[in-house]
């Protein structure tokens, strides 16, 4: 996908990783509008990328179902969503609270499928797209302390592999980015937690997982987004992970070989 002059919609954008892909976006020459909470952080991003901020609380029903309308009446249609905000917990799940749980599963889960729902026809209908996910290791298998965090993102890895098998006969790509660790405040957070503490120390006696870092992972994941890659594994080793879950969605494809499953194969996109 040519990416130079290409509309980018970027999620969880002040800080992290979001923030790195805004940087690593804006360095081929997309436009920007930048999505997140913190006001001043993102003002101060997107006026530096010269993109547009939108300041959106994305655990919140109304919000989502208004930033995509927002977002194209300001700075015109979308050709790249990039659903990358997220937010974790590590504790024992049967001492998490409630509410914590809603607002992991609205953000991380509930908002990237209705912001794709609500982005996608125009894309099918302009015959150009690339929807992008922000998925993690640990989406690929349990992990203890991370069972509401890890069972987000398994979500969205098999929303995203049901969906790209829909747009199979459409201009519209999908690129999963499934890191694991990275230099992130969030996974200074998750190092934070006595919970944790254990399994983050065997990991790293075996150096299963090295962390990464922003940069690295925003320049592969815009890279994918250009060479229309449906995933991003970091580090590359651990994409055996990832094969081994798309198993299911292989043998799905293969069933399915010549059986119209979505709006490609018809002209009607009402």
């Amino acid at each position: 996908m040519e990416l130079r002059g290409a509309h980018v919609l970027l999620t969880g954008a002040s800080g992290g990783i979001g923030a790195a892909m805004a940087e690593a976006f804006a360095s081929v020459g997309a436009r920007l509008s930048l999505a997140a909470r913190s006001k001043d952080v993102l003002d101060d991003l997107a006026s530096r990328l010269d993109g547009k901020a939108f300041v959106v609380d994305l655990s919140e029903p109304d919000q989502v179902d208004g930033l995509i309308g927002r977002v194209e009446s300001e700075a015109g249609p979308i050709d790249v969503l990039v659903n990358n905000a997220g937010v974790a917990t590590s504790e024992f799940f049967g001492e998490v609270d409630p509410d914590v749980i809603r607002r992991l599963a609205r953000v991380n889960f509930e908002a990237p499928m209705l912001l794709t729902r609500n982005v996608l026809p125009g894309m099918i209908e302009r015959n150009r797209g690339h929807l992008v996910f922000t998925g993690s290791l640990a989406g690929t298998g349990g992990f203890p302390g991370l069972a509401a965090y890890g069972a987000s993102k398994a979500g969205l890895s098999n929303f995203e592999a049901a969906l790209r098998i829909e747009l199979r006969d459409t201009s519209v790509g999908t690129t999963v980015l499934a890191p694991g660790p990275v230099d992130t405040a969030m996974y200074d957070d998750l190092l934070d937690s006595s919970y944790l503490d254990g399994v983050i120390k065997r990991l790293d006696l075996f150096q299963l997982i090295p962390r990464k870092s922003p940069a690295m992972v925003a320049e592969r994941a815009v890279a994918a987004v250009a060479a229309e890659r449906s995933l991003v594994a970091i580090p590359r080793r651990l994409t055996v992970n990832h094969w081994l879950r798309e198993v299911p969605t292989t043998l799905t494809k293969l069933v399915l070989t010549g059986v119209d499953v979505g709006p490609g194969s018809n002209t009607d996109h009402r």
